[in-house]
């Protein structure tokens, strides 16, 4: 029992780390689509297209839980969450998000819903990975990514400024599920009693990939200047 509860705990701070980490491009957007707004409008688009966009969140952890029952495709959600991992370890600081600033309710929320869509097939993918499909897990895991999003933005900035080293276990995190995503494959031949070998060379094949990726932009920066 007491062993069962520290695994929710640790699953739910994978959680966390996974929306610390993924979560502060979304709360960018959802800034960046509201800011030529009135000051009286701005919390109203943040609130309905942030509403928008849970929903949407939902239902693609729902599709992707059901699709993960097809045969290998578990094995394909691992790859693309090392894939996940190493880009977010290896992201170029100077590369930005445009999203067009709207002056309407409307057209800010449905830019924001559209834009947190697109950007949280990631989120969706390391939660699911995280918790293993857990119903229960998955819908706390998602509950979490709430204030992450709506109040995140400076303050996931300002998080992943300060401590750096959040990337890189956010990156080895992404690669831990994977790799419990990969070994729980049915139809993948060497994953029964190896889970923790899988898990590991995941996670530092993530970290590898994204420490390689970080030193190819930092040499394109330099370059640049």
């Amino acid at each position: 029992m007491e062993e069962n509860i520290l695994l929710d705990i640790w699953t739910i701070a994978q959680v966390v780390l996974i929306d610390l980490a993924l979560g502060g491009d979304n709360s960018i957007v959802i800034g960046m689509a509201a800011k030529n707004l009135p000051h009286h409008l701005q919390k109203k688009a943040i609130l309905y297209g942030t509403g928008g966009a849970i929903v949407l969140r939902f239902l693609m952890a729902a599709a992707v839980v059901w699709l993960l029952q097809i045969p290998y495709l578990k094995t394909v959600g691992a790859i693309l969450l090392v894939l996940i991992g190493i880009k977010l370890i290896g992201a170029d600081d100077d590369e930005n998000i445009h999203v067009e600033a709207k002056d309407s309710l409307f057209a800010a929320v449905r830019t924001i819903i559209a834009a947190d869509a697109l950007m949280s097939l990631d989120n969706v993918l390391g939660i699911v990975g995280a918790t293993g499909g857990h119903l229960g897990l998955l819908v706390l895991g998602m509950m979490i990514s709430v204030p992450i999003i709506i109040f995140g933005s400076t303050i996931v900035i300002k998080i992943m400024n300060r401590f750096p080293i959040l990337v890189y276990i956010g990156g080895a995190i992404l690669g831990w599920a994977a790799g419990g995503m990969l070994a729980t494959d049915p139809y993948f031949p060497y994953g029964k009693g190896n889970e923790t070998v899988i898990q590991d060379i995941l996670v530092a094949v993530t970290l590898a990939g994204g420490f390689l990726w970080k030193k190819r932009n930092d040499r394109k920066q330099k370059a640049r200047k």
